[in-house]
Order: C-alpha cells, then sequence, then structure tokens
C-alpha cells in the first residue's frame, strides 16, 4: 500500500511537472526579475546600479503617471458597471427569443468580441474620423458641427471606453446567458401561479440567483480595464497621447519610449499590486451584498 502511494506521486508529480516548469519560466521568473529591476536605475535591456525605492518615489511626483493612473481610474468608472449592466440587459432579451432567432441575434453581439482590435480600431476610425467619418458626414446632414472625437482630451475616454463595451460585450452576454439557462424553469412557473409581476420575478427570483455570475462579470472586466492599451494606442496616434495616457501606455513609454527599464518595471508593480487589490476588494464586497440578501 505505501508503494503502491509512494508510485502514485511520482506520478502525480511527473505529470504536474511541465505546467509548474512552464508556469514558472513564464510568469514566475518574469515576476521575480520585475521586482529586480524595479529597484534598479536599468535599461530596458541590460543591469543597472541599486537604487532603492528611488523609481517607486519619483512615480507620485510624475505628472505623467498621475494622469495615467487617473485615466486609468475614470475609464475604469465608465466601463466596468455600465457594460456589465448592458450585457445583462441584453442577455435577458436574448433569452426570450427562441431557436435560429436566439442565435442569430447573440452571433451578431458576440461577433465583434472575436474581432482583433487592429480591425476594430479601422472600424471605428472609419465611423468617427473627424475628416472622413460616416458619423461625421450625418452630423453635416443634420446640420451640427463635427466633434474631433479621438482629439478631444473631453471626448476621448468617453467614446474609447464605449467602443470598448462594444467589443467586450459579447463575451459577458454569453455568460449572463449561461447563468439564465441555468435557472430552473420550475421556479419561474410557481412565480406565475402566485402572480407575481416580471418587475417582481426580476428582483425577487432572477437578481439574486445571477449574482454569482454577475459578480464574475464583473471581476473580469474590472481586471481587463484596468490594464487597458490597445484601443488607448491606437487611437491616440495623431492626437493627444501625454493627455489619454493610462497606465499600461504609461509602461509602454517609459520601457520602450525613454529606455527606463527600472522606472517602468516599478510603475507595472505597482499597476500589478492595484489589480491584486482592486480584485480581492471586488470579490468580498461581492460577497457581503450577496450574503446580506
Amino acid at each position: 500500500m505505501l508503494r503502491n502511494k509512494r508510485n502514485e506521486a511520482i506520478v502525480a508529480l511527473l505529470l504536474v511537472a511541465p505546467f509548474v516548469a512552464i508556469y514558472g519560466l513564464i510568469f514566475i521568473y518574469p515576476t521575480v526579475r520585475l521586482l529586480v529591476i524595479s529597484f534598479q536605475d536599468a535599461p530596458l535591456i541590460g543591469s543597472g546600479d541599486f537604487v532603492g525605492l528611488d523609481n517607486y518615489t519619483r512615480l507620485w511626483g510624475d505628472r505623467r503617471f498621475d494622469t495615467a493612473f487617473w485615466n486609468t481610474a475614470y475609464f475604469v468608472a465608465i466601463t466596468v458597471i455600465p457594460g456589465t449592466l448592458v450585457a445583462f440587459a441584453i442577455a435577458l432579451g436574448i433569452n426570450r427569443l427562441k431557436g435560429r432567432v436566439q442565435a442569430l441575434v447573440l452571433a451578431m453581439f458576440f461577433l465583434p468580441y472575436i474581432l482583433p482590435v487592429s480591425v476594430v480600431y479601422l472600424i471605428w476610425d472609419w465611423t468617427l474620423n473627424f475628416q472622413f467619418g460616416i458619423a461625421m458626414y450625418i452630423f453635416d446632414i443634420l446640420g451640427i458641427d463635427r466633434v474631433p472625437v479621438f482629439k478631444s482630451t473631453v471626448w476621448f475616454m468617453p467614446a474609447v471606453g464605449l467602443i470598448t463595451i462594444w467589443w467586450t460585450a459579447g463575451f459577458s452576454i454569453l455568460l449572463f446567458l449561461s447563468g439564465l439557462r441555468a435557472i430552473p424553469a420550475e421556479i419561474y412557473e410557481a412565480a406565475a401561479l402566485d402572480n407575481a409581476s416580471r418587475l417582481t420575478t426580476f428582483r425577487q427570483l432572477t437578481w439574486p440567483l445571477m449574482w454569482p455570475v454577475t459578480a464574475l462579470v464583473l471581476t473580469i472586466q474590472l481586471i481587463l480595464q484596468l490594464k487597458i492599451f490597445d484601443q488607448v494606442y491606437l487611437f491616440s496616434v495623431g492626437g493627444r497621447p501625454n493627455d489619454n495616457l493610462v497606465l499600461v501606455y504609461y509602461v509602454f513609454q517609459r520601457a520602450f519610449q525613454y529606455d527606463q527599464g527600472g522606472r517602468a518595471a516599478a510603475a507595472a508593480v505597482v499597476l500589478f499590486i492595484i489589480v491584486i487589490v482592486v480584485s480581492v476588494l471586488n470579490f468580498q464586497l461581492t460577497r457581503l451584498s450577496k450574503g446580506r440578501e
């Protein structure tokens, strides 16, 4: 019996070893190197001198980092909760459809999610470009002044936020739809026998039962939007990139444009900590909210 357990342990270790090796190579080692470089005055490639916490203290006096931090917070605020609510509403509507019509509508909403960011950029640049965008010609017909959406500090983040919701809603809709289909039909039949209204049914049944899925979608969206980069980088071309900085864009500038590997690593560590703290807080808050119901 002892020999069998020992053999099982050896087999288990052999099966797990490839995953552990790959995980250590592509995550653990780069993370450790990132921490080490964040305490050095180092270029992107190569060694540097140890400077302690100097890279971290310089972040708080950097106007660009301050801009990137608040732009990221603003972007999260206008995308995470609104995007989750929009996806939930669309999923509720799709759930009422049947057969091929349901499949077709679901495919229409899910299609943007599988598009690469370059295609998303081209679609919306053709739509909202100040000179030749389709929307601008509609503005001309209606007698409305054209708006330089991607060159305006006021309109840039809301526009990119709207595009991001349109782009990423498909996956959230799919999660919500799976959750709605998992609710037993007998519950709604019992509510119908009690003459419960649609609002009461949603408030007392659908919303509480869908809360775990909602918490999952909120957490996924929160992590994704804290790491926003692609859309901001592409739509800032020809505009005002320094006014549209987000945290990952700031790391990109420090590392690849200014060759300041140490400062870029420090900013990346700060972002890493923010993602962990916010994700844990979001999980705890959603669990407490669920416990009070």
